[in-house]
């Protein structure tokens, strides 16, 4: 009887033992995430924003498709990403209820060299062969594979003599930054450490090659854009080997400081700097354009120069201009060499920050100069 009661008593025990056990792994059974749902957005300058949501996720990990990136914990239900290259990407999404259990999703996105500001619009305003009253004296289509021997380089930061090029600028110029192709010169600015500094660029002059007094310039470009860039397309005073600057005069036909796409992006600046009987002078107008910034399309940017004066022109209309009949104008009635550059950083735009893309590009499709 003790023996049935005892093998009664173990089997009861067991039963309560295994229910226990079911009841545990019930109780503990982890649930996956379900329903994941992701959506993209691009934003500007190659950026892109994913949303996404799950049922029973308690956080995601996202990766952009970047090389050697790893997958990121996102903070709420979104996460943004700025790509710098051109190309498709695979963007995974992971909803995770723990750091090992999840469930992913992949979304392709393609970047485009339009959407970096890296591409080369074909439309845009074109100006004309001809002028009544003018001859056309000096070109570059830059039609060849190398810029032509009307230029040369500036290569390095200013240093020892004028570092940050005086105006307390970020970048190293080098030859690498510049090509001609296709019938269009680019001076690229990137992000990279070359000569100790963070960004490289280009500076090209046409110094000790080629100068003018007077006359009519257009030059057709398409503008970079972003907080920190700054191009321009300028030209100095011959004398400046002798009597140094302000002294021996610069027209700034053109010079944009990116950020804003409203004020900056889509505003460029025409100037004259000089020496005013011993003092520092400037003189500079301005204008914007009506939609869209100077980094969608060509335009023209084009100055009237003469012995009185000089007027500022995008697109063939006139915005700007200054007497240069007084005698503390000397400087300039005499002659002028070009040099395009794209600076980073420095006095005026201040320096490139997070919503900075690089690379940025300006290019060139020609400078021509009329005289009458």
């Amino acid at each position: 009887m003790f023996y049935k009661f005892k093998i009664l008593t173990i089997l009861l025990l067991g039963l309560w033992v295994s229910y226990g056990c079911q009841e545990d792994v019930a109780e503990n059974q982890v649930v996956l995430p379900e329903n994941l749902a992701v959506s993209l957005n691009k934003n500007p300058n190659g950026s892109v924003t994913v949303s996404f949501s799950a049922t029973n996720a308690n956080f995601y990990k996202v990766g952009f498709g970047v090389p050697n990136q790893t997958l990121e914990r996102a903070i709420g239900n979104e996460a943004v990403y700025a790509y710098r290259n051109p190309g498709e990407y695979k963007i995974i999404v992971q909803a995770h209820v723990t750091e090992e259990l999840f469930i992913s999703k992949e979304t392709a996105v393609t970047i485009t060299e339009e959407e970096l500001g890296l591409g080369i619009p074909m439309d845009g305003y074109e100006s004309p062969l001809t002028y009544a009253g003018y001859n056309l004296v000096w070109q570059d289509e830059f039609s060849g594979t190398s810029l032509s021997e009307d230029w040369v380089f500036e290569i390095g930061d200013g240093c020892p003599n004028l570092c940050g090029w005086g105006n307390n600028e970020l970048e190293y110029y080098r030859r690498e930054n510049t090509e001609v192709k296709d019938g269009y010169l680019t001076i690229t600015a990137k992000q990279e450490s070359v000569g100790g500094k963070n960004y490289t660029s280009s500076r090209i002059k046409t110094q000790g090659k080629k100068s003018f007094q007077f006359g009519r310039v257009d030059i057709r470009a398409v503008l970079p854009k972003g907080q920190g860039v700054w191009p321009a397309l300028w030209m100095l005073g011959d004398a400046i080997s002798t009597i140094s600057w302000p002294a021996c005069g610069e027209i700034d036909i053109m010079e944009m400081i990116g950020g804003n796409p409203n004020g900056r992006d889509n505003t460029v600046h025409g100037t004259v700097h000089w020496d005013n009987n011993g003092a520092y002078a400037y003189y500079g107008g301005s204008t914007s354009l009506q939609e869209g910034i100077f980094n969608d399309k060509f335009h023209v940017f084009s100055i009237v120069w003469d012995e009185k004066k000089i007027a500022w022109l995008l697109d063939g209309v006139q915005y700007h201009e200054i007497d240069i009949s007084p005698a503390s104008l000397d400087e300039f009635r005499k002659s002028f060499f070009f040099i395009f550059n794209v600076a980073v950083g420095g006095n005026w735009p201040g320096s490139p920050d997070g919503s900075t893309v690089f690379p940025q590009q300006m290019v060139v499709d020609y400078i021509r100069v009329f005289q009458k």
